[in-house]
């Protein structure tokens, strides 16, 4: 008797979308923006939801992008296709950068850009506490749970120090294979279907 594996079937507990946890694209998502992408979620209501992708780093550094950041050599990512000339942060700062809003264990959102600016002048921040992002991924009401009846997305919980990771060209595989499930096999699929 024949058994067909059903890997691209998301099991419902994969599907229930929480601010502080991450979407992982599936392999052959047709979508080119969100295709191999880990984006994690800093606001899930129901009236929307709102992210930012971890793994799509951009060749401009933010100290060549935002005055006043002539300190900061890291590059900045591409958090999503919505407002991309905006700028957007996740940190650990936490009550240390006001403003900031929590999201999970310990990672923030935003804050006082004049207090970053400050603290990064005066090596008060390392590159492992905060991330810079132009624009961000959004969610209108329904959209997301829509995607998610497609299984166009695995929803899992990573550590903190995924979300501040500098990204690298097999982050999504990385965080794939990191998962104790069937998902697992999707880091060994080519990115293109036809390619064997």
């Amino acid at each position: 008797m024949e058994t067909e594996l059903d890997l691209f079937t998301i099991l419902p507990e994969d599907k229930i979308p929480e601010k502080g946890k991450i979407l992982i694209s599936e392999p052959f998502l047709p979508d080119t923006f969100f295709n191999r992408t880990i984006v994690y979620l800093a606001d899930h209501t129901s009236e929307g939801s709102v992210g930012f992708i971890l793994n799509k780093k951009l060749e401009i550094k933010v100290c060549d992008a935002v005055s006043g950041f002539d300190k900061w050599r890291e590059y900045l990512c591409m958090g999503g296709p919505v407002a991309p000339d905006t700028l957007h942060y996740l940190h650990i700062l936490g009550d240390i950068i006001p403003k900031s809003v929590w999201v999970s264990e310990n990672i923030f959102w935003g804050g006082d850009i004049d207090v970053i600016r400050k603290m990064i002048r005066n090596g008060k921040i390392t590159e492992s506490q905060i991330r810079f992002f132009l624009g961000y991924s959004g969610w209108s009401e329904g959209q997301l749970e829509r995607e998610l009846m497609e299984n166009s997305w695995v929803i899992a919980k990573v550590k903190p120090d995924i979300i501040l990771d500098t990204p690298s060209g097999n982050s999504w595989k990385k965080v794939v294979r990191s998962l104790n499930n069937k998902y697992r096999m999707w880091a060994d699929f080519p990115e293109s279907p036809d390619m064997n």
